[in-house]
């Protein structure tokens, strides 16, 4: 038998440690390659570990609640194969040396998240209660303080508060907080009861009567605004359009929908054919797949590709594609599907919402022709996709011309026009629009 170190994986760019929520085995469990062994959390999101080796659960290096940086020990695992004689015996001190650690930045650790009120969010409160990374991220955006937090009834492991249990409260909380002995007075806290991140907007003043309904923003739709109103400030946007013959990648689809049903147990939408123009394109413009850096413009490498996924609150979000030009048309597919299903079922990596270089929006999903998408910073570039419609066009045949029934879609192509001309700007969705109608219905799947 062997030994090998389960180290605590990089779940992010930005994000260097990560606090462990919950053990999901225990010391002698058998697991297997990919299966979760443990929840972490960081100040993102709550994701599940898996285990890159099958074998046996030896020994757990950290326990719950341990802030453990990337790439350091969490866990010994016991695999099939030859062992070195002192491999168990070098096991324990490893243990010992890297709890500790462990331990003491997890205590250091209790004043580290400071709200903008000036009020100390701890990892674990007076009381014992602990809260993770991300519930204290969310407390201090919104003003949270500490003895509030503390109202908050969690459903998760020993009472305590999960992502869910916070932006519950949060969409009942109002503009009012419940006063708490611990909390200034009224007259203290009514300026930071509106959360930092949305001032009081400015303008023509909002007429209410007692007929209307009052609904508050709920978290993901204040970033969602917020974002929205940074892009169109930072980047002056202009938006070109494009009208394509969908025809042949239509009738490609209708032939291959059911075949790719029966093999891969999933759809094929036209997304992954989108994404496969985009890239050809994006490869015969790289100066679309930039972004902006000050004075500095970033010419990237890698093409990402951002879509957008409606989730079933109304919002969206946009899982990234890394690499997509490496992928086939199926490979694109299968991608689509899986980054699409975990979104709405809000199972998304941190990861996977990071590192887009161009993104693209299905408005025809919503029966929409055409749209003016906001670009994704620090992106340049983003295309919206319309409803394909059937259209009476004019066709040249060596007869003359004709008149004949044919599946049409408009591409909106909006742009950072700090960076991209409109000139390339139009060439690009052009070139996308030449790739679609030129698609081979011969493609194999």
């Amino acid at each position: 038998m062997a030994t090998v170190e389960m180290v605590m994986p990089k779940m992010g760019e930005s994000i260097m440690e990560a606090t462990v929520l919950t053990w999901l085995k225990k010391e002698g469990d058998t697991i297997e390659e990919d299966e979760s062994v443990l929840e972490v959390a960081t100040d993102k999101v709550d994701t599940e570990v898996p285990a890159l080796e099958a074998g046996v659960l030896k020994q757990i290096l950290v326990q719950e609640g341990d802030i453990v940086g990337v790439g350091k020990p969490i866990a010994i695992i016991e695999t099939e194969g030859e062992a070195a004689a002192d491999n168990g015996a070098a096991a324990k001190p490893e243990k010992q040396e890297s709890s500790a650690p462990a331990t003491a930045t997890a205590d250091t650790s209790l004043s580290s998240s400071s709200g903008n009120n000036g009020h100390e969010i701890a990892a674990r409160s007076e009381s014992g209660r602990f809260y993770s990374p991300l519930v204290r991220n969310i407390a201090k955006e919104e003003n949270i303080v500490m003895a509030e937090l503390e109202s908050i009834s969690g459903t998760g492991k020993e009472g305590r508060v999960t992502k869910k249990d916070i932006l519950s409260y949060l969409d009942n909380r109002g503009d009012a907080p419940a006063q708490t002995a611990s909390q200034p007075s009224t007259a203290q806290a009514a300026p930071s009861s509106q959360p930092a991140a949305q001032p009081a907007p400015k303008g023509v003043p909002v007429s209410i009567s007692g007929d209307d309904e009052i609904i508050e923003m709920d978290r993901m739709r204040k970033m969602i605004a917020g974002r929205m109103v940074d892009s169109k400030r930072i980047s002056p946007h202009v938006t070109s359009f494009v009208e394509a013959d969908m025809t042949s990648v239509v009738q490609w689809r209708n032939k291959h929908k059911n075949t790719f049903k029966e093999q891969e147990n999933g759809n094929l939408t036209f997304t992954p054919i989108f994404i496969e123009a985009v890239v050809k394109a994006i490869k015969d413009y790289p100066m679309i797949n930039i972004q902006v850096d000050g004075d500095r413009i970033i010419k990237k490498k890698h093409i990402n590709i951002g879509m957008a996924v409606a989730l079933p609150s109304g919002n969206l979000i946009v899982p990234v594609i890394r690499d997509a030009d490496q992928l086939n048309i199926r490979g694109l597919a299968n991608k689509v599907n899986d980054l699409a299903k975990r979104a709405r079922d809000g199972k998304l990596k941190a990861e996977e919402l990071e590192g887009g270089t161009f993104t693209i929006s299905n408005v025809g999903s919503f029966g929409n022709v055409m749209g003016t998408p906001i670009i994704m910073q620090p992106q340049v570039g983003i295309l919206a996709l319309g409803a394909i419609v059937k259209k009476p066009a004019v066709l040249e045949t060596p007869q003359g011309d004709v008149i004949a029934i044919r599946h049409k879609m408009f591409l909106s192509h909006s742009y950072d026009h700090r960076v991209v001309d409109g000139s390339l700007g139009g060439m690009v969705v052009r070139r996308v629009a030449d790739y679609l109608e030129k698609w081979d219905v011969k493609k194999d799947l």
